[in-house]
């Protein structure tokens, strides 16, 4: 008893070190622990995991140049379901420390940041449950806090939100603090609410099923692996069911608040098992959620489109210019009320002006209407006027309360007069002023050199640091040495690939197992190492089933390198075009498939958008069961436009360029969906969109001159097809299974044909806002949504290409 006794005391000592040298095998730490993000950096920041390791513990940065937040994180999708300090980030340098009081993090040691609680008996241990929930124990192995009683804007299978408690969506892409959009549950429903007032309920909701025991009162809300319910308590104290969506069958999903106040489910894909497919999103239209348009901004859907809006003001109204969203008052002669004071009166300016009432308009509505019965409706200025006077809060009219402006004296008329007084008062202040704004820009200038210093330092610190580990920088890959990637490629002897973001070369990394792809950046275009750590961070953060892995990098004087994870099948292009193998359907669904769901990630999954600009068969890679995976995403920063071959003229290739690269059109996430949309024809088809039937047309290299010869003058030889322009026509007389590869000899149904030609067609539109988001496309291409119609009208331009071709 005695030994065992001296060994747990021995345990309790070492545990803070035995949780630094071994973090991945520590699922509970004892009091008089410490940790930072410093000691932990190799391993993303954390420092202890579930048991099965699906959860982790982290000091983790919610974008690369903020700060860091103490967060679980699913570990297999590097998704955060709570955080502790979400309105206040830590940097680097921040304590989590471990006492028998509780949990405390601090910058300083007598500055905490965030705490738990009083507790109501010393902290024996803490522990990272399988579940995701994050329990401090007691002595009798009580809870005596734990994460899932204080949701952030998320929630997992089994985690109970009881009536009363809100998830809060973040402020903005960029701020993880909490904004203006909660989901809450009341005692009767689920409800969406923004500064209190409902625009979505989960009662009203069409796949929502309401129980017999819908006006029992609601307890909690909890998800499972069949979908969201809600559960109330009868007489005897057992649970009954009140409200419930049900989903598809799924061992782990989450339910999320997003920032643009859309309550979105997400299951963890049967497909591959390492990413999230979307179950649910609501409102499913925009202009249903408050202020999406800004103060007083007036929101319209785009045709054939709920996700995309514009935005307007009513009449009287005009939209901001300043930067800000929103409308103002057209005109000088009259200003919005600053609102009610917290007592329920009018501020200052309700006292020495009298208010004047501006209509809306009769086609603009209110979203809270559908919720909450307006006062009155189709009333005159005069009865308006008088409820707004008798409830100067009330916001339910058809009119806005300004207030006039006045006007200033009329300097012309009393020109001799007012001048001197004016001139001696102004001018003074002008000048005053001027200084100051002088000795504020030399402030400023100064703080930034100091910053800029402090960051140049930093980076020479970590450029002279170990080759294994980023150092001071947190957030970038792995970097590793010059000499490490001669021996790994045996002196650059395997050359698998080129293009215009460079050469490719196999390797293989110390261990003797890790096979590589090492691709070698020539004209790289960034300046300075700033600005590649900086993207390098970027690319290197984000984690999806159907992207591949960034793994470290290397920087010898002016070169650049990047070390991917390898994929053993090569490219799509490789596959698809090759003479040895032919893809199945099911195959060619499976890639095709794979690929939205990369895209529809980087586009609106990423914490930053990121637009892909070369979307083509020879950046789709795969390995020996078909995974999919896009590579080269994020790269196009790392180049130099001027001496690539791929970025000559336009950005991307030839044969896969949207029509807005050849006008001064903004570029856009659409741009990528018309790439896509091209591939997917190639994919149908088993042969370039542009090419002879004996394919001596076709490319042999990545990124040259005659890579995509859709708008190509090197394809006017004889007999040249022109495949998109044929599958228009073809698709006007339904006979889409003519479109089907030879090869496949029939394998394939006209049902399944036909989904995958007009999901492609609508990606082809000529016109971007006509063409669906890749959200969309993997949408159809899951069947939750119905199948877009291709509009021929903004297809017609097809034709001109196949003709000018012909």
């Amino acid at each position: 008893m005695d030994l065992f006794f001296g060994i747990s005391l021995l345990y309790l000592a070492l545990s803070p070190f035995l949780a630094v040298s071994e973090p991945t095998q520590i699922h509970s730490i004892h009091p008089n622990f410490t940790a930072s993000q410093t000691q932990f950096i190799d391993n993303d920041g954390a420092f202890f995991y579930s048991p099965n390791s699906t959860f982790g513990a982290a000091l983790k940065p919610f974008m690369v140049v903020t700060g860091f937040y103490f967060s679980i994180v699913h570990v297999p999708t590097d998704t955060v379901i709570w955080s502790a300090n979400r309105q206040t980030p830590v940097s680097n340098a921040a304590v989590l420390s471990l006492s028998v009081q509780g949990l405390t993090l601090a910058e300083e040691a007598d500055k905490p940041i965030w705490s738990t609680p009083p507790l109501t008996s010393p902290v024996s241990a803490m522990q990272l449950l399988e579940t995701g929930n994050l329990v401090l124990v007691g002595p009798r192995s009580e809870f005596l806090w734990q994460s899932f009683d204080h949701p952030t804007d998320t929630i997992v299978t089994g985690q109970r939100l009881p009536v009363g408690k809100s998830l809060a969506g973040a402020a903005s892409a960029d701020d993880f603090s909490a904004g203006d959009y909660r989901l809450t549950l009341t005692g009767e429903d689920l409800v969406s609410q923004w500064y209190g007032q409902t625009y979505w309920t989960l009662s009203m909701d069409p796949n929502s099923i309401v129980d017999s025991n819908r006006y029992k009162p609601v307890s909690f809300m909890e998800m499972n692996s069949t979908g969201l319910y809600l559960y109330g308590e009868d007489k005897d104290s057992s649970l009954v069911i009140v409200m419930r969506i049900v989903l598809r069958a799924s061992s782990f999903r989450i339910a999320h608040l997003g920032y643009d106040g859309r309550f979105m489910i997400r299951s963890l894909s049967l497909i591959n098992g390492l990413d999230w497919v979307q179950e649910l999103v609501r409102p499913v239209e925009f202009c249903r959620i408050p202020y999406i348009c800004g103060k007083l901004g007036v929101c319209m859907e785009k045709e054939n489109s709920a996700r995309e809006t514009i935005c307007t003001c009513p009449q009287h109204f005009r939209l901001e210019t300043t930067g800000k969203s929103g409308c103002l008052v057209d005109g000088n002669s009259f200003s919005l009320s600053t609102g009610c004071s917290a007592s329920g009166g009018g501020g200052r300016e309700l006292e020495s002006k009298v208010p004047t009432y501006l209509k809306l308009g009769n086609i603009v509505d209110y979203f809270a209407n559908a919720f909450v019965r307006p006062v009155n409706r189709s009333i005159s200025l005069s009865i308006c006027q008088d409820l707004c006077s008798k409830n100067p809060e009330s916001d339910q009219s058809g009119y806005v309360k300004v207030f006039p402006v006045p006007f200033p004296r009329n300097i012309t008329e009393n020109k001799k007069r007012d001048f001197p007084i004016a001139g001696c008062v102004l001018v003074p202040m002008l000048g005053f002023g001027m200084v100051i704004l002088v000795l504020v820009m030399v402030v400023l200038w100064l703080r930034r050199k100091r910053t800029c210093e402090k960051v140049a330092m930093s980076l020479q610190r970590w450029n002279s640091s170990s080759s294994t580990a980023p150092g001071s920088f947190p957030g970038l890959p792995s970097r590793y040495e010059y000499e490490q990637l001669v021996a790994a490629t045996e002196n650059f002897s395997t050359q698998i690939g080129s293009g215009g973001f460079g050469t490719v070369y196999k390797g293989t990394m110390a261990d003797k197992e890790t096979v590589v792809a090492v691709k070698k950046i020539t004209n790289s275009g960034v300046q300075g190492k700033k600005e590649f750590f900086t993207e390098i961070a970027t690319i290197g953060s984000i984690r999806h089933a159907n992207l591949v892995r960034l793994k470290c990098f290397c920087i010898r004087e002016r070169q650049h390198f990047l070390v991917y994870e390898f994929m053993n099948k090569g490219s799509l292009e490789r596959i698809l075009f090759g003479k040895e193998t032919v893809l199945e359907w099911r195959e060619r669904f499976k890639i095709i498939y794979g690929t939205a769901r990369a895209l529809a990630y980087l586009h609106s999954g990423c914490h930053q958008k990121i637009i892909h600009c070369d979307i083509k068969p020879e950046n789709i890679l795969l390995n020996d069961s078909l995974q999919v995976k896009v590579s080269d995403f994020g790269l196009s920063k790392l180049l130099d436009h001027k001496n690539s071959k791929l970025f000559t003229v336009l950005t991307g290739t030839r044969g896969y360029l949207a029509p807005e690269w050849l006008t001064s059109s903004g570029i856009t996430d659409k741009t990528d969906v018309y790439s896509f949309g091209m591939v997917v024809l190639e994919i149908v088809s088993g042969q370039r969109n542009c090419s002879l039937l004996a394919r001596s047309c076709s490319t042999e290299n990545e990124g040259t001159e005659e890579d995509g010869l859709s708008f190509s003058s090197s394809c006017s030889l004889e007999r040249l097809t022109y495949f998109p322009s044929l599958a228009l026509e073809m698709h006007k007389q339904k006979r889409y299974l003519e479109l089907a590869d030879p090869r496949l000899e029939g394998r394939v149904s006209f049902e399944d044909i036909e989904k995958i030609i007009r999901i492609a067609l609508c990606c082809i539109h000529i016109v971007p806002i006509l063409r669906p988001t890749m959200d969309n496309v993997v949408a159809m291409l899951e069947g939750r949504v119905p199948l877009g119609e291709p509009r021929v009208e903004a297809l017609n331009f097809l034709q001109y290409f196949g003709g000018r071709q012909s």
